[in-house]
């Protein structure tokens, strides 16, 4: 009887440099993109402190970017808005950090609380705001990194894309 494992003939495959995926650098699916939106959220040291409060207008910061990305902070005051809007050629995933926002489409309304997500292809109008009394932070990262933002005076258009949820918590 022979009694050689597997391991004992083949040894670990997980140890087999050449059958192991190399780590990315940087995020090339959607999928990693969420993860990376996530990850920065979580880090609340690394932009907690950069936050800043603006009555006349939507405050935001870049955070970070990589090649063919960027990622975006924004604070958000009670009534405030981003109006009507598309992000061109960029794809991207809105993360809320603190607060509710608001996002509105043709589809409807959604009110989005902390730890909520969005993920959405180019072309897909919606408008985002602060319906509440209290301040919101959020998370944006776009794909390719922003480059436009069309706005948008009536309904919006309808275009094949469509934003998901990538995790509503």
């Amino acid at each position: 009887m022979n009694s050689d494992s597997d391991l004992q003939i083949a040894g670990d495959i997980l140890e087999v440099p050449h059958l192991l995926q190399p780590p990315r650098e940087h995020p090339s699916t959607v999928a990693e993109f969420v993860g990376l939106a996530r990850s920065v959220a979580a880090d609340r040291a690394q932009w907690e402190h950069l936050v800043e409060y603006d009555a006349t207008t939507r405050w935001y910061h870049r955070l970070r970017t990589g090649p063919g990305y960027e990622v975006w902070l924004l604070s958000w005051v009670p009534g405030q808005g981003s109006g009507l809007h598309d992000h061109g050629r960029s794809s991207g995933v809105l993360t809320v950090l603190d607060g509710t926002l608001t996002e509105r489409t043709e589809r409807g309304t959604r009110a989005l609380g902390a730890g909520a997500q969005r993920v959405f292809a180019p072309g897909y109008v919606h408008e985002v705001v602060n319906d509440t009394l209290e301040p919101a932070i959020s998370l944006h990262v776009y794909f390719p990194g922003l480059t436009e933002m069309p706005m948008h005076t009536a309904c919006a258009r309808r275009t094949g894309s469509e934003a998901v949820d990538a995790v509503t918590a």
